[in-house]
């Protein structure tokens, strides 16, 4: 099945599906998994990984860490490693959900390169809670490419983030707020020059900073992750050759993207609308 799955509210599982499940991965610790059920969803079971997920519709029952616990559209729910739960329907119109597994030594990683220091994995003893960044980071998780591993690393620190951020007892954790300048700006000119996915371990040997510690501060220099700055440069490389009448194929091609279909859903999220009608639309406006 392709990579990037769908995005909100059941988009991408039909309606009409009844029980069903796309997945993705696991691919460098990380595996994406989107799924509708109309009454029991799964039972007793646990993962050696973190699990944040997001409900999309319905309402969420299961059995965790000795309590009932109900999610509703828009919450998050966090489980963590080896920790037992299931999952059914709270109401008759079933319930549907997308969720990121994480192994805990990426989660592990990212927190040190956070805090600085070695820390204790994250808990978060609410199972579920309305939280607006670990939402939008799930949501962006489905959104983006997860074979490009930028797009994994800048994931996985976002979720450690909002992760300490539900710790209670990591309230001390502060991040930093040193920045490497020059590495940022090593990172950041490499990835403007470049027309191709670029990978975790490049911009590691270029700017000497490891994965997590470079999405950290790129972010806090530039605004937005290396993944999404380098996307987006290829994008700005998309529509100039679009504007010349070039292909949308080639265009894909030529700037980086694994076929068609994910140069149009990348296109899109970025810009509204997608290549063909960009180009249409351009051709149309220079007669």
């Amino acid at each position: 099945m392709a990579t990037t799955l769908r995005g909100s509210h059941g988009v991408g599982l039909e309606q009409s599906c009844g029980d069903c499940l796309h997945s993705w991965g696991p691919v460098g610790g990380v595996e994406l998994l989107q799924a509708r059920f109309a009454a029991r969803g799964f039972s007793p079971h646990r993962h050696d990984t973190y699990g944040i997920a997001v409900t999309d519709f319905g309402v969420q029952t299961f059995d965790y860490r000795g309590a009932l616990e109900r999610s509703l559209a828009g919450q998050v729910t966090v489980l963590h490693p080896d920790e037992e739960h299931d999952g059914r329907a709270g109401t008759d119109g079933g319930f549907g959900y997308r969720i990121v597994y994480v192994a805990p030594v990426e989660i592990s990683a990212a927190v040190h390169a956070i805090t600085g220091k070695a820390t204790p994995l994250p808990f978060a003893r609410q199972a579920v809670a309305s939280d607006a960044h670990l939402a939008r980071a799930v949501a962006e998780a489905f959104n983006s490419d997860s074979r490009e591993s930028l797009a994994r690393d800048s994931l996985i620190a976002q979720l450690a983030v909002g992760l300490l951020r539900a710790d209670a007892s990591a309230a001390g954790n502060a991040e930093r707020v040193r920045v490497d300048q020059r590495a940022v700006a090593l990172a950041r000119e490499y990835l403007e020059a470049q027309a191709r996915a670029v990978s975790s371990e490049e911009l590691e040997r270029l700017s000497g900073l490891s994965r997590y510690e470079l999405a950290r501060q790129f972010r806090r220099a530039i605004g937005t992750s290396p993944y999404r700055y380098g996307l987006l440069r290829r994008l700005d490389a998309a529509r100039q050759q679009l504007r010349s009448g070039a292909a949308l194929v080639d265009v894909a091609l030529a700037t980086g993207f694994a076929d068609q279909a994910h140069f149009t859903r990348a296109f899109r999220a970025s810009f509204g609308l997608p290549p063909g009608r960009y180009a249409r639309l351009h051709a149309a406006g220079t007669h």
